[in-house]
């Protein structure tokens, strides 16, 4: 089970609660999965959302593949999830609520399979993010403190 990141959303942790994870599977064409192969894809503006019962991500980025000519998709093109009717009935009942999004973490491959981790999110508000970093800072400095004392 052999798993290979490709790219990270690492604002998703910093802007958002993270409630409840999954694992949802990539539809993509052929020049997409070569591209992501070299690492070329960007998660920093996108987002997931329920449509028609369907998972969909927009904004995610996958650059154009070279030698892909005219069979390259649009880089930032929706692309639909693969996920359980359960868990979309799940994330279809949660995203109603106020407040409360579908936030991509990270992309990677999996046994050779495109996959995308999605959060189930809640927005922090400005303090909480300062409390995060206060409780960071205050963790680090104890860990040097007492990585200091065994020398």
């Amino acid at each position: 089970m052999e798993k290979v990141s490709i790219a990270r959303n690492p604002r998703a942790r910093h802007d958002y609660h993270l409630l409840e994870t999954w694992e949802a599977g990539l539809v993509l064409t052929g020049t997409e999965v070569k591209s992501l192969r070299d690492r070329k894809a960007s998660l920093s503006e996108a987002y997931a959302h329920v449509r028609n019962g369907e998972v969909w991500l927009e904004g995610m980025t996958i650059s154009h593949y070279g030698p892909g000519s005219y069979n390259n998709p649009p880089p930032a093109r929706s692309r639909k999830l693969l996920l359980h009717k359960r868990e979309i009935r799940k994330l279809l009942g949660a995203t109603t609520q106020k407040g409360l999004t579908v936030v991509p973490l990270e992309v990677y491959f999996k046994d050779g399979l495109a996959k995308v981790a999605i959060a189930l999110a809640k927005a922090k508000k400005a303090h909480d993010k300062r409390e995060d970093l206060k409780r960071r800072v205050a963790e680090r400095e104890m860990a040097r403190v007492v990585k200091g004392r065994r020398t």
